[in-house]
């Protein structure tokens, strides 16, 4: 099979990851080139992994490449549907790192572009990849646990890093997002119908003003009668934590572990063990396993990408209720936030 020459656009701190993931982790793909306007940031990258590529300033020079077969995007989170609809236009599968897109118009343009030109898209929604969540959403799928009731998950960042730096409702689309998913994934076949969000800058007040939220609670209602409770913080001092739990009629399951190894040590100060404190740690097969998948999506036309635009859209309209529900300080019915698209473009 003929070797898959990637393309990825970011070379920050996950284009770096993926980028050696590209390089080094999956058989039969090359990182080919990289996008970055810093062309020094590419170049560390490169460095770094003891590879060579080609390097871009341009994403769009990169996308037009006609040696590049596919492109992953790892750019800054509002430049994302940009670069998708690009690579889309020019016959690219593309993975792209969450959020797809940050608002209604620009998803709606990557459906419309996919629509016009298929090819295989794939969203960074890693939890779906991890091992332990995979198995809990089969044993849901099988009817385990019977009638899926209460659900929870979270995402508590280890520490609040270059907060000025945050674009308002970051929380929401670059953070919840990814819990967002994970409750879509845990209760398969059921709509969200109604969100409450609260969120406040409880680690940093003195940002508020600048739109910073660093800590959220959010209620989700499904038309199953399932309650689901989302919760994010840019700060947890003892690690860095994403966890779920599923509660049905016939019993529980509780995933996430924040312990680097089963060791634990007990001494005069009592009881205690090491925790992982970066993301790339605790979800490092979860993200190799993702690129492998769409790499293989790309050379077999018999596999669809696990996680899809349609995915991608049901997450957002969560984190869109719970912007327009901190807003307001009400209830938001889901069905008003799909309202405010089209019909014939709503999945």
């Amino acid at each position: 099979m003929k070797t898959l020459n990637i393309g990825l656009i970011g070379a920050g701190r996950m284009g770096a990851f993926h980028g050696q993931t590209i390089a080094q982790r999956i058989p039969g793909a090359k990182l080919y080139a990289i996008a970055d306007p810093f062309p020094q940031s590419a170049e560390n990258v490169l460095q770094h992994i003891g590879e060579e590529a080609k390097i871009y300033t341009n994403p769009l020079d990169l996308i037009q490449d006609s040696e590049v077969d596919a492109i992953v995007i790892v750019s800054p989170a509002r430049t994302h549907s940009e670069n998708v609809i690009q690579a889309i236009e020019h016959g690219k599968p593309v993975f792209c790192e969450k959020p797809m897109a940050v608002s209604i118009e620009e998803m709606k343009a990557i459906k419309k572009a996919a629509k016009k030109n298929p090819v295989p898209v794939q969203v960074g929604f890693n939890r779906r990849f991890e091992k332990g969540f995979e198995q809990a959403h089969q044993e849901i799928v099988d009817g385990q646990l019977g009638d899926v009731q209460l659900l929870r998950s979270n995402t508590r960042d280890p520490e609040l890093s270059g907060p000025e730096k945050k674009p308002e409702w970051t929380i929401f689309l670059e953070t919840l997002i990814h819990d967002f998913d994970t409750l879509m994934y845990l209760n398969p076949g059921a709509k969200p119908v109604e969100v409450y969000a609260k969120a406040d800058a409880l680690i940093r007040p003195d940002l508020k003003e600048n739109g910073l939220l660093d800590t959220s609670v959010v209620t989700i209602t499904f038309d199953n009668g399932c309650i689901a409770v989302a919760d994010a913080s840019f700060q947890a001092k003892y690690g860095y934590d994403v966890r779920a739990e599923v509660f049905g009629s016939e019993g529980m399951i509780t995933l996430g572990d924040i312990k680097t190894s089963s060791m634990q040590k007990f001494n005069t100060a009592g009881a205690s063990y090491q925790t992982t404190r970066y993301d790339q740690d605790l979800l490092f097969d979860a993200y190799v396993d993702e690129l492998k998948h769409f790499v293989k999506a790309v050379q077999n036309e018999a596999v669809t990408p696990k996680v899809s635009i349609e995915d991608a859209e049901w997450a957002l309209y969560l984190a869109l209720a719970s912007m327009e529900s901190v807003k307001t300080g009400l209830p938001v019915k889901v069905e008003d936030v799909i309202s405010l698209q089209p019909k014939e473009e709503v999945m």
